[in-house]
C-alpha cells in the first residue's frame, strides 16, 4: 500500500465516522429570525440533543459572512452577548436549547435579507469527546418568531 493510499483510506474512515456521528445528532424546532432590508445580523435557534457528549464548535451558512455560537446572559442588570470560543457542550442525551436571550447562533454580515417563509442552509461543526470533528447540514426555515408552541420566553432551561 502506498503512503497516498494509506492517507486516503484514513481520510475516508474519518469521513465515514464523522458522518455517522453527525447523523445521530437530533435537531428540533429550528428556525432563523427574518430580517428587513439593510439588517446585517440575525439569530438562529433550535433544540439539539446529542446521543453522546459532543461540542458544537462552529456554524457556517452561505447567507452570512460570519456565523458564531453565542451566549446571552445577564451581567448585573445588563444583558451581554459573547461568542463561545470553546464551543457549546452538548451533554449526552440532554436537550440543549438555543433560543433568544440564551445560547444561539449569531449570523452576521448578512449577504441578503432573510425573507419570512424561505429557508437557509446551515452547517453545524461538531467535535466528539475524542476530538473527532464532524458536520451536520441543516435547512432552517426563516420565521418572524418562534414556531407555534415553542415560545421564545421559555423558563427553566
Amino acid at each position: 500500500m502506498t503512503l497516498r493510499n494509506h492517507y486516503l483510506g484514513a481520510l475516508l474512515a474519518l469521513l465515514v465516522a464523522s458522518s455517522a456521528a453527525a447523523q445521530a445528532l437530533k435537531v428540533q424546532n429550528a428556525w432563523v429570525r427574518a430580517t428587513v432590508q439593510g439588517q446585517k445580523a440575525t439569530g438562529a435557534f433550535m433544540q439539539i440533543t446529542a446521543p453522546a457528549t459532543t461540542t458544537l464548535v462552529g456554524v457556517s451558512t452561505p447567507v452570512a459572512g460570519l456565523a458564531e455560537v453565542h451566549e446571552m446572559k445577564m451581567d448585573g442588570d445588563v444583558m451581554r452577548m459573547r461568542p463561545l470560543s470553546q464551543g457549546l457542550e452538548l451533554p449526552a442525551g440532554t436537550a440543549v436549547q438555543l433560543k433568544p436571550g440564551g445560547y444561539h447562533l449569531m449570523l452576521m454580515d448578512l449577504k441578503v435579507p432573510l425573507q419570512k417563509d424561505s429557508t437557509i442552509a446551515l452547517t453545524l461543526s461538531l467535535r466528539d469527546s475524542k476530538g473527532v470533528p464532524s458536520t451536520q447540514e441543516l435547512r432552517i426555515p426563516v420565521l418572524v418568531s418562534a414556531p407555534a408552541g415553542h415560545g421564545e420566553h421559555q423558563h427553566g432551561n
